[in-house]
């Protein structure tokens, strides 16, 4: 299987099958997503790890899309692939593992779940055609190029219509991180009567969170002062890396080391295809596509200003540990990316949050779903 691996996966933009130059020879830290390795002792383990991340890449070939009839995302898709990725790892530490790992035998109904969902159908919750439709309702209709804080309100929406995804994400405004505003978006009501007396874990469950933060280091290009806030989000636990890229070219960036950044980069066409229960060989082929084999590197100074860093909260301990970091070393720095408060500023007025989760009649399976939005569906992509 691994012959299979070999011969279908896309080893970055070019695809060459070549001993690459993805991982330096360094005695530095690698951090990816919020884990620390060695790149002396570590390197399988890394290479491992980042190709268990789902990677989300152009594609050919699927039912079009919007009035234009669109069969191909390339030259307008980077940024949603990207925000594909982000909305990947987060499904799959909550419904897997934070250690879990691919291979090309893997077949967990689970992880078969997780990639359903991305596929290029219309029914997948989180697939291009989803993802470009919710675009509508953000103002950019379907080819048109988004921005990081455009990709994040739209998954915002897209999850409260997968019941199973259990993930809320709260996409925090003006470089502000509330507290309050998360904790009544993440705990959620037992139902079980009058609880008032019980213990503060008996009272409401956790919904795991999805934090989004939209940024803009700098005008043209990233501002030094930057560098270190930034580098510290890679090395957070919670960290699911940053939704970025280079000026016009949008990449999901998952890790540093040194003075620069590790990514995985949507830029290659792929056909379209099911995985479904990868049985087949075309299956598994498929499914070998959706893993890329090495990441690349660049220059955190090369990077487009506007990001969108991006945590996941899978506990309520998990979330206070992040703000408990937030508050102790991020707004330490000479000037933070961003800050965190305990309520809603007074000007901001109230909370109107797009769509009330906790009310709202959800899907249970996403084959159900048949959501009819508007049929149309700048910032980042010319190639």
């Amino acid at each position: 299987m691994d012959a299979v691996f070999d011969m279908c996966y896309l080893s970055g933009a070019d695809g060459n099958n070549v001993e690459p130059n993805d991982i330096p020879k360094t005695k530095e830290s690698i951090w990816v997503l919020g884990k620390k390795y060695s790149a002396i002792q570590d390197l399988d383990r890394i290479r491992r790890d980042i190709t268990s991340i789902i990677w989300c890449t152009y594609r050919k070939g699927f039912v079009p899309i919007g009035d234009e009839g669109l069969t191909s995302d390339k030259g307008w898709g980077c940024m949603l692939r990207c925000g594909q990725m982000v909305l990947g790892v987060a499904l799959v530490r909550v419904h897997l593992s934070v250690d879990w790992v691919w291979s090309p035998e893997t077949r967990d109904p689970t992880y078969l779940k997780i990639i359903q969902r991305f596929e290029e159908r219309k029914q997948a919750p989180y697939s291009i055609h989803q993802v470009a439709l919710m675009g509508a309702s953000e103002g950019k209709e379907v080819g048109q190029w988004f921005g990081p804080n455009t990709i994040a309100q739209v998954l915002k929406k897209l999850t409260v219509y997968d019941k199973w995804s259990s993930l809320a994400i709260h996409v925090a405004l003006d470089n502000t991180v509330v507290k309050e505003d998360i904790l009544q978006q993440c705990l959620v009501n037992n139902d079980r009567g009058d609880t008032s007396s019980a213990p503060d874990g008996v009272v409401s469950d956790w919904m795991p969170l999805l934090l989004i933060v939209p940024l803009r280091l700098g005008l043209s290009e990233i501002n030094p002062v930057y560098v270190n806030g930034l580098k510290m989000c890679f090395q957070c636990p919670q960290s699911i890396g940053v939704i970025g890229g280079k000026p016009n070219q949008a990449l999901y960036l998952i890790g540093c080391v040194e003075d620069e950044v590790i990514y995985l980069d949507p830029h290659t066409t792929q056909r379209s295809g099911l995985v479904e229960s990868k049985i087949t060989d075309d299956q598994k082929e498929m499914d070998c596509t959706y893993h890329c084999k090495y990441a690349s590197r660049i220059p955190i100074l090369s990077m487009d200003p506007s990001v969108a860093v991006c945590f996941l909260c899978r506990t309520r301990g998990d979330f206070y540990e992040l703000c408990e970091t937030i508050e102790q070393e991020f707004m330490k720095e000479s000037q933070p990316l961003f800050e965190i408060c305990e309520k809603r500023p007074s000007h901001w007025g109230p909370n109107t949050t797009d769509i009330d989760f906790q009310s709202t009649s959800l899907f249970t399976e996403f084959e159900d779903v048949d959501r009819q939005f508007d049929d149309s569906d700048e910032e980042f992509e010319i190639l």
